[in-house]
C-alpha cells in the first residue's frame, strides 16, 4: 500500500534562519525594540508567527497584527529567499518518489509563501499538494494543517501516513490526527524536545528518512 508522507517545511526541508530572523528583527525594530543577539529569534522558526509575537513579546492583538504586517514587508520581497535547502533533501525526495510514496508539504507558513519557496528550490516536482495556513492566521496550528492535508490527499484515511518535522508542534499535530511521527534533528528543535513530544522515530539525516519510511512501507 502506498504511504503518505507529510513534510514540515522550515527546519525540515529548508533552513530559513536568515530570512525569518531578519524579518522578525525588522518587525521588532518598528516597535523600537532592538535585539542584541538575533540568534535568539530562531525561536520564531516553526510555531505560528502570531503565537510567537504573543508569547515572546506579550503583544496585544492589534500589536500582533501590526508586527505580522511589518514582518511581511521584509519577508515577502527579501526574506523568503534568504533560505537554503538542507543537504541530502533532494536525494531523499527522489528516493521516496521513485518508490511510489505520496508526498505533501504541511506547514504553518502561509500557503502562498510555501508554494513560492517550493518553486524556488525546484521541489514542486515531488509534492502532490502543499498545505499551509491562510494569511489571516486561519489554519495555522500544525494539527489543523495536517488534518487539511489528509482531507485532500486521503479523505477516507486509507493510506498509512506520517508527519516528518523538526519541532514538537509537528509531532503533537501528528498525534492529534492519529498518524505516524518522525522527528529530525537538523532543524530548530532538539532531540530532547522530540523525545519529550514522543516522536515515534528520530533521525539524524535525510537519508535515514528514506530508510525508515520504506522499511515501514514494505
Amino acid at each position: 500500500m502506498s504511504k503518505l508522507c507529510l513534510f514540515d517545511l522550515d527546519g525540515t526541508l529548508t533552513d530559513p534562519k536568515e530570512g525569518i530572523v531578519k524579518s522578525v528583527e525588522y518587525a521588532l525594530n518598528s516597535f523600537g525594540i532592538q535585539v542584541g543577539d538575533i540568534d535568539k529569534l530562531t525561536e520564531f522558526i516553526g510555531p505560528p508567527l502570531r503565537d510567537s509575537f504573543r508569547k515572546h513579546y506579550s503583544f496585544t492583538e492589534s500589536e500582533i497584527e501590526r508586527a505580522v504586517s511589518k514582518y511581511r514587508e521584509y519577508y515577502t520581497e527579501t526574506g523568503i529567499y534568504e533560505n537554503i535547502i538542507y543537504e541530502g533533501i533532494t536525494e531523499m525526495l527522489e528516493c521516496l518518489k521513485a518508490e511510489g510514496v505520496s508526498m505533501a508539504i504541511a506547514t504553518s507558513k502561509p500557503t502562498i509563501y510555501a508554494e513560492r519557496i517550493a518553486e524556488h528550490f525546484n521541489l514542486l516536482q515531488f509534492f502532490d499538494f502543499i498545505a499551509g495556513s491562510e494569511l489571516d492566521g486561519a489554519r495555522s496550528r500544525k494539527g489543523e494543517v495536517i488534518r487539511y492535508a489528509l482531507d485532500v490527499m486521503d479523505h477516507e484515511r486509507k493510506k498509512p501516513a506520517v508527519i516528518i518535522g523538526d519541532r514538537e508542534h509537528d509531532i503533537i499535530g501528528g498525534q492529534e490526527n492519529g498518524i505516524g511521527t518522525i522527528g529530525v534533528t537538523w532543524g530548530y528543535g532538539s532531540r530532547i524536545e522530540l523525545e519529550e513530544a514522543k516522536a515515534e522515530k528520530i533521525v539524524d539525516s535525510p537519508n535515514e528518512i528514506c530508510r525508515v519510511v520504506l522499511d515501514n512501507k514494505r
